[in-house]
């Protein structure tokens, strides 16, 4: 069967649905088994259960931002097979969101109240890079990725080591996070000039931050 051709209301309608999916709590189904399936509960501490959720928390909102990040780029994308590709990868980070959503609720948390801003920021981000071209959309996939691989690296040393139905999640969201960038790379994305990558750098700190907390 074709690919239905869409038109810029179904487009303006498809993204409307996205974002309300990516939003609303609680999240979509996942697609996939929870990697912290069938790994026994650690009676943690209070302050250790706190820690690990602000840090599931940032992870979370890393995620609201991804979906806002692709859809974004996928909604302007100049070629088909880049979109496609766009919207595949938004699709498989549902299942990151709705895991980290799931060990939340586990740790007696909810995600950050501020998810519709890191979506709309994001989103607004990845339509303006795409509006350059799908090269420079690519470039912001592969270095956001390259960014959130090593953000997540930093959360499994800050994980309390007893937490490990955290840390399953975390490390399988690290490896996919990695695939995706690769792709984007082997697909042609344009390297993004030093200033662009510090900021995108400070941007996330003060998303970090914030959603630890809030």
């Amino acid at each position: 069967m074709q690919d239905r051709h869409l038109n810029p209301l179904d487009r303006f309608l498809a993204g409307v649905g996205d974002a309300l999916r990516t939003i609303a709590s609680p999240a979509a189904r996942p697609t996939r088994q929870n990697p912290a399936d069938g790994i026994a509960e650690f009676d943690l501490s209070e302050r250790a259960r706190t820690h690990a959720a602000g840090l599931m928390r940032v992870n979370h909102a890393g995620e609201v931002a991804a979906q806002g990040l692709y859809q974004g780029h996928a909604a302007v994308a100049r070629d088909a097979t880049t979109a496609k590709q766009m919207q595949q990868a938004a699709d498989e980070e549902l299942d990151h969101l709705a895991w980290c959503e799931q060990r939340l609720t586990e740790l007696d948390a909810g995600p950050s109240r501020l998810s519709p801003l890191w979506y709309t920021g994001s989103f607004v981000i990845g339509a303006a890079s795409g509006v350059l071209g799908d090269q420079w959309s690519l470039g912001f996939i592969a270095e956001t990725e390259r960014q959130v691989c090593d953000h997540l690296s930093s959360h499994l040393k800050r994980l309390p080591e007893e937490d490990a139905r955290s840390r399953a999640i975390v490390e399988q969201m690290r490896v996919e996070e990695q695939q995706h960038g690769e792709n984007a790379i082997e697909a042609g994305a344009a390297a993004l000039p030093a200033p662009v990558r510090v900021l995108m750098r400070l941007t996330s700190k003060v998303m970090t931050e914030t959603a630890y907390r809030f």
